[in-house]
Order: structure tokens, then sequence, then C-alpha cells
């Protein structure tokens, strides 16, 4: 089997997708794996010894990649139909990954393009997708977190002088919460006040009725 390349790729799609954080960190495993027929042929021995986790466990993460369409398993036998080697290819809803072209082009990679801002984001959405919180919420964190200052070489969170994803995003979820009471909070107030408002009106109404009324009902005695 290939040396794993430097870089690994989960995109967007796998990151926000309904998989177990697990099987989207094997995704990008995968990517890692590839070599330059665009395979990867790792087993599910190698995936187990390499996680810690039972084969059984890394087939149900195989599954699940290639019931959501993220990834392509091929099988060949030999002439008695037993398994010889496994075939996992990336299908066209995730993306064309780096693949290991030899320690050249490894070095290449590390040297040329560590400091890209491409990179870097991916590197901080990938370690986002892996916690276990609401996938809008997660997508709104790494809008705000990823936006580009005005030289477009750094973003927002890299401007801050400590930045931990975990607790930062735990902190976002608490606001996020104290935000929404509030809100509900104040539609409830303003559903009130409206109310009484409507109930003021309407009382004052039926008064002004209720006098032009009278008055017409004098108005009348006095004809008659």
């Amino acid at each position: 089997m290939d040396t794993p390349s430097y870089w690994a790729v989960i995109p967007a799609k796998v990151r926000y997708s309904n998989l177990k954080p697990s099987a989207k960190l094997l995704y990008g495993e995968i990517t890692c794996l590839q070599n330059k027929t665009g395979y990867c042929f790792a087993t599910n021995r190698y995936f187990s010894e390499l996680y810690g986790v039972t084969k059984n466990t890394v087939s149900s993460w195989v599954s699940q990649l290639e019931k959501m369409g993220f990834i392509t398993v091929e099988l060949e036998r030999n002439q008695h139909k037993q398994i010889i080697k496994r075939k996992i290819g990336i299908t066209e809803n995730g993306v064309t990954p780096l693949t290991n072209n030899g320690e050249d082009n490894i070095t290449r990679v590390n040297n040329t393009s560590i400091n890209n801002i491409t990179i870097r984001e991916q590197k901080f959405l990938n370690s986002v997708s892996l916690l276990e919180y609401d996938l809008e919420l997660k997508k709104e964190f790494c809008d705000y977190w990823c936006e580009k200052n005005p030289s477009k070489n750094k973003m927002r969170f890299e401007l801050c002088k400590t930045f931990d994803v975990d607790l930062r995003l735990k902190r976002w979820v608490k606001n996020n919460e104290m935000w929404n009471k509030k809100t509900t909070e104040g539609k409830h107030n303003y559903l009130k006040a409206k109310g009484r408002i409507e109930n003021q009106y309407k009382s004052r109404t039926e008064t002004n009725i209720n006098v032009w009324k009278n008055a017409r009902n004098m108005l009348d005695n006095l004809e008659t």
C-alpha cells in the first residue's frame, strides 16, 4: 500500500452531511491513501488498526460513505469468488484530492502550500466538522470565523491571540441559546403590548360609538 500523502481533504458536502464524525474522518484518510491511479486499496484491517476499532465498525463507515454516494467500492475476486482486492474511489460528489506522487511532490506541497489561506480554512472547517453540534449552527460558526480580512491573507479566527475551536463553539452555542431566548421573550413582550394597545383602541372605539349613539338619541328626542 502507498504511503499516505501529507494532506487529507474533506469537502463541504461530506463535512455537513449526516454521516458520523468517524466516517467523515475515514473519508479524509481515503483521500490521503489515493495513489496515482486515483484509488485507495487499504483494507478494513488497516483502518481498524489505525483507529483502534473493529473491522465491522470500519465496514459500516465504508458502507455509509458508499450509500451517501461519496465513494465507490469495487471488489476483485479470484476464480473461487474470494475477494483479493478492494478499490475505493472518490465520486464526483466529493473532490479530486491531492495524490501521493512521491517524496518530491510531498515536499513541494509542504513548502509552497502550507501558508495558503485555502488550506488553513480547510483545516479549520475539518476540525469543526468533527464536533457534535447542529449542522446549521456549525455552518454559521464557520462562515463568521472564516471571514477574510481586507487583505484576504488572514481569517477572523487567525486575528485572535488564542483560539480553541471546541471552546469557541461551546460559547457560540451558549450565546445562540441566549439570543434565541431574548428574541422569544422580546416577541412575547411585543405581542403582549400589541394586544394591550389593540384592546385599548377597541375600548375607546366602543366608547366613542356609545357617545355618538347617545348624542343621536338626544337629537331624535328633540326633533320629536
